[in-house]
């Protein structure tokens, strides 16, 4: 759960901002239509107003994402970058998308063109109180110790004390300490019960979400430890590598930390990228629903005695297991088995080698039935994870979800698993299973350390583009 609570204080703020701008609109309105007593030039109802700037509210909130207002150090007033400057730029920028957006529709929205002035004067006002009154509640969350992050701090250096001092007498920082690996001299006297002898000692007792390292001991050892974990990594850095600013920056008290990221797909982002896997997953229901009754009603007939939809066990974020949907289009004595137990029970385990050589696939695969035939050429049997998407276990567009035994083929499994796991993604338009398994791997591992949102669109439409034309389907 505490690894969901950004997620849940993040979509909280995202629906303040989007009813701020919303009421900054009808307000700038109200204000111009109702109480300036001058003339306008035309008459537009509220209503309308209000439904033309509603339509408009997911690109104003990927403009104030693209403008870090949705990064924890920001929202939580922890760092001293200027959130009023970018909420004022935000403001700008989002009347300025909709004057484009009045001007491209041939249709006048805005009564008095000067209305967008009071427009952007509101938005930011709103904003900047909406935003004062979330992170008000948020601290009030934090004070009663809900959705706060337990931390581990390592290091012989002077930063553990003061970080240790800060989180224990500052809960609204939304963080607990709950482990401490120094030497006693950097352990304040009242926090020495927190002490473990051991990094190992304290993740394995200390269920922590955070490491802070305050020196420069085994980083490397610390990192791939944080990753393997799936915690938050930050690392206060000495004056040489404070200057050369890497990573991103955030003030815990007056400590400069550096918070590692394994992924760009962080903070704002993660919001915006659930709220369109569920629009899609929503709208691609609706148009596959006919297509996908009948493809069921077409297995059920064929084989009675088994369900038609599969279930299989994957692994998503997290290193979590789910169960992936798809049609069933392996014959049913071979379900459920891997590879070299399917070939051995029908008696071709020459076949193993073949399978793997050539990134786990082979054709005319004997365990495939006619009809699963047409359905992985065509992908519908990839249909039913349109669920998946929606119930959150994985996004249209990530990693493959791998399957619990092949982590053993996955030296940087943790890395891949850093992310949730997609119905399509680079590797599956790079080619499918016509490259390797190796090369498979590395373009995961690309994909999770180069995320954008452009990335994501491009993925998507080259996704339609091969599944049209059935590119490295098997």
């Amino acid at each position: 759960m505490r690894k969901k609570s950004d997620f849940i204080l993040r979509l909280c703020l995202i629906i303040g901002d989007a009813v701020a701008l919303v009421l900054s609109f009808a307000m700038a309105y109200v204000v111009r239509v109702y109480v300036d007593p001058r003339p306008i030039a035309f008459e537009v109802q509220l209503a309308d107003f209000v439904l033309a700037t509603s339509l408009l509210v997911p690109i104003m909130l990927i403009i104030l994402a693209t403008l870090g207002l949705y990064r924890r150090a920001i929202y939580l007033g922890k760092t001293r970058l200027p959130e009023r400057g970018r909420l004022f730029i935000a403001a700008v920028l989002s009347v300025s998308s909709l004057i484009v957006y009045d001007f491209f529709r041939g249709e006048n929205v805005f009564p008095v063109r000067v209305m967008a002035i009071t427009a952007v004067a509101l938005s930011f006002v709103f904003l900047l109180i909406e935003r004062v009154l979330v992170r008000a509640t948020i601290k009030l969350i934090f004070r009663k110790e809900y959705a706060m992050k337990r931390v581990i701090i390592l290091g012989n250096r002077k930063s553990t004390e003061y970080l240790a001092d800060y989180i224990t007498s500052t809960p609204e920082s939304g963080y607990k300490l709950v482990g401490i690996v120094a030497g006693k001299k950097y352990i304040p006297q009242d926090l020495k019960a927190h002490q473990y002898s051991s990094l190992k000692e304290a993740l394995n007792k200390a269920k922590a979400d955070v490491i802070f390292q305050t020196d420069e001991k085994a980083t490397d050892y610390v990192y791939k430890q944080a990753v393997k974990r799936h915690l938050l990594y930050y690392f206060v850095p000495s004056e040489t590598a404070l200057s050369s600013h890497f990573g991103e920056m955030e003030l815990v008290g007056n400590t400069p930390t550096v918070l590692v990221k394994t992924t760009p797909l962080s903070g704002g982002y993660v919001v915006v990228k659930r709220i369109f896997d569920v629009l899609f997953s929503m709208v691609g229901i609706a148009l596959a629903g006919i297509p996908m009754l009948i493809i069921w009603l077409v297995l059920k007939l064929s084989d009675i005695k088994y369900s038609p939809i599969y279930k299989d066990e994957r692994l998503t974020q997290y290193n979590r297991k789910f169960k992936c949907y798809k049609f069933r289009s392996m014959k049913p004595e071979y379900s459920g088995m891997t590879a070299e137990e399917a070939f051995e029970k029908m008696g071709k385990p020459q076949l193993i080698e073949k399978y793997r050589k050539d990134g786990d696939a082979i054709k005319n695969d004997p365990r495939i039935t006619k009809i699963g035939k047409f359905l992985r050429r065509t992908s519908l049997d990839e249909l039913p994870q349109l669920f998946n998407i929606l119930k959150g276990d994985i996004s249209l567009i990530g990693p493959r979800a791998l399957l619990p035994g092949e982590l053993r083929h996955y030296g940087d499994r943790s890395l891949i698993l850093t992310v949730k796991s997609g119905l399509t993604g680079f590797a599956q338009v790079s080619g499918r299973r016509d490259i390797s398994f190796e090369e498979r791997r590395a373009l995961d591992i690309y994909y999770v350390k180069n995320w954008s949102l452009t990335l994501d669109v491009q993925i998507f439409f080259k996704t339609i583009a091969v599944v049209l034309r059935g590119e490295g389907a098997k």
